[in-house]
């Protein structure tokens, strides 16, 4: 495989070296390939959200992504490439930042080496993920601006810990340079300003490497399709097992670029389970903070009331890191909270004593699922206190219906304060209905079930009120009994399990890599605490993560 990419970007360089004389249009280093084969075959053996109907897009060009990059990443060799690997390849970001202050790395050659494993993967078919589907055509040279920076000895000396590191955003975070899609025909030419978590990222110096694909309006378009599709990316694939095992969404690019080491780190959303999800089946950490930790401002929404972005990485160390890298008060954001938490950029180096903590564990998963009952029972030798505990039944009806009637509310404010009307012609849900059923084997060719609902839902505000507030009430009494009768530090549950509980207590979730099941597909364990408890979190799953280290890079993506 190195072998062939290496033929193929030298022979490609030196075929199109003269730019006068060949017009970069005209340049193709990506060719699509018949998928019909791959989802026949997937069919006959898959059920359910499995069964694709195509892998690749029918509207993106890969070359339309790769080629304004393409002679930079033409100039690292495999030589290289295969030099930095120790340096960078599963490292957190305090080792990547010792050897870049140490000479044995730059920034530009950290941005580098991530191009060029995602040019190696991702314009290989047989390979690819589906998961990278825009690139910021200026992060070499802000790379190397960096460095010109370090060698003048003007760089700003207190740098933040994400400073230069390359991160990749999902699609439906604006990004100035970058059309914001949200995997939507409907938004393809949709050009914004950065979001008010990016302008954070940008303020700390971190260096956004590019965008990455996701499940379509965040997985509330379609009802059954396939996790981790959009109409512009196509549909992600897991590292770990390929149109074998699903990516979870609606972070599916986050997490499946994190996973083949496509970036430092990423920038995924949640309104319940879609940072979770992913994270888990991707074997990599992810965390969904406490509603108003972070700003809302600048993502295409789902729920006001329930939305948030968050950090996936592969460590808790950088969990950390680029949790606090976009922190920020945001006037534009009405549950953005002035409040400051620190201990979260440190918190994965400062792990609990295994000795203080009281952690709670859900009887129904000790007795279903092998691999949670043996990690409780090896917490328990280390020392830390558990116990077992059956929650409480609770009323969940309605929770439908928030999504619903806050879509329906929060993306036509959505596209009026962000978009342009010329070139984003839809400004509500009934326009977006509309427009995909103008082409519907293009634009959705898994249907458009839960829109056409939106449509339908006859919820009243008033109704809507008394659903919120009774569902916070019904998620916090949930997890309270157990965490306020034995007085522990959080809930254990499994990847995005709880999820739903979680997203309206409000309450923030981290989930950490716990394993693998006999098929080789991840599985994760999560940690579920109250309001703006973050760090203590963080610090909980560092010591996990330290006793319990496995996390194993997927086969084929070394």
């Amino acid at each position: 495989m190195k072998k062939a990419l290496l033929v193929l970007l030298v022979g490609l360089l030196f075929s199109c070296k003269d730019s006068s004389k060949v017009d970069e249009k005209q340049q193709r280093i990506w060719e699509p390939y018949n998928d019909s084969l791959e989802v026949a075959s997937n069919a006959d053996h898959e059920k359910g959200r499995m069964r694709y109907k195509l892998i690749q897009s029918k509207v993106l060009d890969k070359n339309d992504v790769f080629l304004p990059l393409y002679d930079e990443v033409s100039k690292m060799t495999e030589k290289e490439y295969e030099f930095l690997k120790p340096l960078v390849l599963e490292q957190n970001i305090f080792s990547i930042r010792k050897r870049i202050e140490g000479g044995l790395l730059t920034y530009e050659k950290l941005v580098l080496f991530y191009l060029y494993r995602i040019y190696k993967y991702e314009l290989d078919n047989t390979t690819t993920l589906n998961t990278v589907i825009a690139l910021n055509q200026d992060v070499v040279k802000q790379a190397r601006a960096l460095d010109e920076m370090m060698a003048k000895g003007t760089a700003p000396g207190a740098r933040h810990p994400v400073y230069g590191m390359p991160i990749l955003l999902k699609d439906n975070i604006n990004t100035s340079g970058m059309r914001t899609t949200a995997g939507a025909i409907a938004l393809m030419d949709n050009e914004t300003e950065d979001a008010f978590i990016v302008q954070q990222l940008k303020k700390n110096g971190a260096l956004i490497l590019g965008k990455v694909n996701l499940s379509e309006w965040a997985y509330f378009l379609c009802s059954g399709c396939p996790v981790g599709y959009s109409a512009v990316g196509g549909q992600t694939l897991n590292p770990y097992g390929r149109r074998i095992f699903e990516t979870g969404g609606s972070s599916s690019g986050s997490g499946t670029a994190i996973a083949a080491n496509y970036a430092v780190a990423a920038v995924g959303t949640e309104t319940s389970g879609s940072i979770l999800s992913p994270s888990s089946q991707n074997s990599v950490v992810g965390l969904k903070p406490t509603i108003g930790l972070l700003s809302r401002t600048g993502i295409v929404p789902i729920s006001s009331t329930l939305d948030t972005p968050g950090p996936m990485t592969r460590n808790t160390i950088d969990n950390g890191i680029l949790l606090d890298a976009m922190t920020g008060f945001d006037e534009g954001d009405t549950k953005s909270t002035k409040e400051e938490y620190p201990g979260i950029i440190s918190a994965g180096l400062h792990p609990t004593s295994f000795k203080n903590m009281r952690l709670g564990a859900f009887s129904s998963l000790m007795e279903n699922d092998s691999i949670y009952s043996a990690t409780i029972e090896k917490l328990r030798t280390l020392g830390v206190t558990v116990i077992v505990f059956t929650p409480p039944e609770v009323n969940m009806d309605g929770f439908l219906s928030i999504l619903n009637l806050d879509m329906k509310n929060d993306l036509p404010a959505y596209l009026a304060k962000h978009t342009n009307s010329e070139k984003v012609q839809i400004a509500s849900i009934a326009d977006a209905v509309a427009f995909n059923s103008e082409d519907s084997l293009t634009r959705v060719p898994y249907g458009q079930a839960l829109f056409e609902g939106i449509l339908t839902d006859s919820t009243t505000a008033q109704d809507l009120t008394e659903i919120k507030t009774r569902l916070e009430n019904s998620g916090r009494t949930f997890f309270d009994t157990a965490l306020e009768q034995h007085d522990l530090d959080v809930i254990l549950s499994i990847n995005n399990y709880h999820a739903g509980y979680a997203a309206v207590a409000k309450y923030p979730v981290l989930t950490v890599p716990m394993g693998y099941k006999n098929s080789g597909e991840p599985i994760s364990l999560t940690f579920i605490g109250k309001p703006f408890k973050e760090a203590a979190l963080l610090r909980l799953g560092a010591a996990y993560k330290k006793e319990f280290p496995n996390r194993k890079m997927p086969e084929g993506y070394e």
